[in-house]
Order: structure tokens, then sequence, then C-alpha cells
């Protein structure tokens, strides 16, 4: 699982933002936010133009140069911010899988080339490498493979040349690691199936729904978000199958749909297959729903146990002691990322109300 991850000059962030998921406080309550010590389930706050959405394509910018995943092209446009004092942006994550650790530490430049990497595990360096000087500390990684080749001609990570080229035993922690990298998934409900890792292709987006039982499940979810109308998969003249609303003159889904419906859709389709998602980031999940309804599914992804999940919102009905936990709400701003219980002198407990000292500036200090 991911324990620390924190970013530096990444778009909108000059300075260093940093999210400590093992800062977990000793509270009683909806422990289903908690996984092996560390938050599982994070709500991040933030006025617009903060950079939540910056935010989680930091986290995810491991998956574009560990795996051969999907990252959505564009996303990561202007990617070193502006008025960095330096030429790359620095990525830091730590991972911990049972009682080991693996930190990873590097830097890519304006153009997403590579250009330094440092590895360790529980404390002790396995390798340091600066691409730009073409030299580095690379005892430790040599031990475990000690058949490569080790000119380093056209390696663009001696990571992933590494995990691609050796025989490591599945327990490994670089092994975990780089499973735990490979099933990251990022997507965000404001736009039809744009997304970063998991999957290499998403083939299946508008089919998988076909199968009767899945086509059934989704009927009676748009049902209790609010949604009556009931789905007919009818097969077209070219001989496509496709889903459309059941009314008296079959009308195709993805063309009528609302954006709320459509944003139902997308929720649904990776709810259903991503069993094996190690981190999910959904941006502004809830733009397009209700605050019921934002709970419920709130409520779905916390039967998630195994899966740290972060979601970013302007939905401050969210803000309460019933759904999560004070050390599971996050406010991002431009200069800091700081959870709730760190953002006020106040020992926070159940029964306060969060959303109503959320909006009177309690955590604003």
């Amino acid at each position: 699982m991911l324990k620390i991850f924190e970013v530096t000059g990444f778009k909108s962030f000059k300075d260093t933002i940093k999210l400590d998921f093992s800062d977990v406080r000793d509270y009683k309550f909806n422990s289903n936010c908690i996984t092996k010590n560390l938050l599982g389930k994070v709500i991040i706050y933030g006025k617009n133009s903060v950079g939540k959405s910056n935010f989680g394509l930091a986290i995810f910018d491991i998956v574009s140069h560990l795996s051969n995943k999907n990252v959505t092209p564009g996303l990561y446009d202007y990617y070193l911010n502006a008025n960095s004092i330096n030429d790359y942006v620095e990525f830091h994550y730590v991972f911990k899988f049972d009682q080991q650790e693996v930190d990873y530490r590097y830097r890519k430049n304006n153009k997403h080339i590579l250009t330094y990497e440092k590895v360790s595990i529980n404390e002790t360096m396995l390798y340091e490498y600066d691409y730009k000087q073409n030299k580095g500390n690379t005892e430790g990684i040599k031990q475990i493979a000690p058949t490569l080749n080790w000119a380093f001609q056209d390696v663009d990570s001696i990571l992933k040349y590494v995990m691609n080229n050796t025989v490591i035993d599945d327990s490994h922690p670089l092994r975990r690691m780089m499973r735990y990298v490979s099933n990251m998934l990022w997507f965000r409900s404001l736009d039809e199936n744009r997304y970063i890792g998991y999957k290499n292709k998403s083939n299946d987006y508008y089919d998988f729904i076909f199968e009767p039982e899945v086509l059934s499940e989704f009927e009676s979810f748009l049902h209790k978000s609010g949604v009556e109308d009931n789905l007919v998969v009818k097969e077209d003249n070219d001989g496509q199958k496709r889903l459309y609303f059941k009314t008296d003159t079959p009308l195709p889904f993805f063309k009528v749909a609302s954006s709320g419906t459509r944003a139902l859709y997308t929720f649904f389709y990776w709810y259903k297959t991503c069993n094996d998602v190690t981190f999910m980031f959904i941006d502004e999940f809830d733009a397009y729903y209700h605050y019921e309804l934002a709970e419920s599914i709130v409520s779905m992804l916390e039967k998630m146990t195994y899966t740290q999940i972060i979601l970013t919102s302007h939905n401050t009905n969210l803000l309460t002691n019933r759904i999560m936990r004070p050390d599971c709400y996050f406010i991002l701003t431009k200069e800091k990322l700081i959870s709730l219980v760190n953002a006020t002198d106040r020992e926070l407990r159940e029964g306060h109300n969060l959303e109503k000292l959320y909006m009177s500036g309690e955590f604003n200090g």
C-alpha cells in the first residue's frame, strides 16, 4: 500500500505537497476507512483551481513509466510548474508491504524524461542514478540482477529495466510495488472513459453491459440513484448491439442520457470491472450527483476493503463523521494538503459537526 506521497514543482504545485497515509488517529468509529494502519479512504476538498485534479495526476505519474497501462493523451501537458526554481519535477513514494518499505524517488524534466532515480528498501539504498551525468551508485541493484547488461544503453528507468528482465520472487517488495502500480486506476466522472492505469485498453466500455445480469444490476443501480428509466440492449441494422432506454420508441443511451446518468455509467463500469484495483483516484466524483447519491457511492467504495481510494469533491454534505472520520478528510490549497485533525487545535470528536466547522472557517488556520 502507499504510505507517503510527495511531489514538488508539478503543474500548479511550486512547493512540496505531501500526503502521509500513516497519519492515522485512534478514532473508534468508521474503522473501515483504515486499512493495515494506513488511510484507506480519503476525500480531498479545495477551492476551484487549487490543484485537486493535478494532485491526482501527480500520484499517477508513476504509472506512465513503470507500467504499460493506459494514460489518456493530453493529461500531462504543461508538466513543470511555471515558477519552479528547478528544471525538473520531483516525485517521492513510500510503499509499505507488511513489514517492508520501498522508498522510490525520481525526477523528470519538462519533457517527461527521467533525469534521476533512487530506490531504497527498509532504508537500505539499492541504487541512485543521475541520467543527465550517466553516473551513480548501482551496487545494490546489481546484486539483485547480477547477469544483466549494466551499460544502460537506451534504458529509460533502471527500476523498470531490472523488473522487466529479471526473475524476482513475487513476494519481493519491488515485485509487489510493481504489481501495486500496475493496478492503480485514475478516472474522472466529468469525462467519459478518460482514465489512467489498470488496463491497457477499455474496449469493453460500451459492451460489458450486454450481459443480462450486468444490465439488470446497472438498471437497479440507476433506479436507486433516482433514474427511473428502464434499459434494453438492441441489435441495430448494422449488426451491432447497443444500449437503449426502454421507451415506446427506444432511445440510444449514450446520445440522450444526461451528463449525470453517463457519469453513473462510467462509475459503474469501473466499479464492476476493477475488482483487484490497488489504488483508485476519482476526480470530482460527485460533480453531477445529489448529496444522498454521493453518500451512497461513498458507502459502496468503503466496501472495497483493500483498495486505497481518494475522492475529490466540493460537496460539504459529505463532511460528516457519519460517513468517514476527521483524519480521512483533507483540505488542499496551493501551498499544502492538510487533514482536518491537523488543521485545527480543537480535538475533533465523533459528535462534532465537521461541515459546520468547515463552513465557519475552523480549518482555515
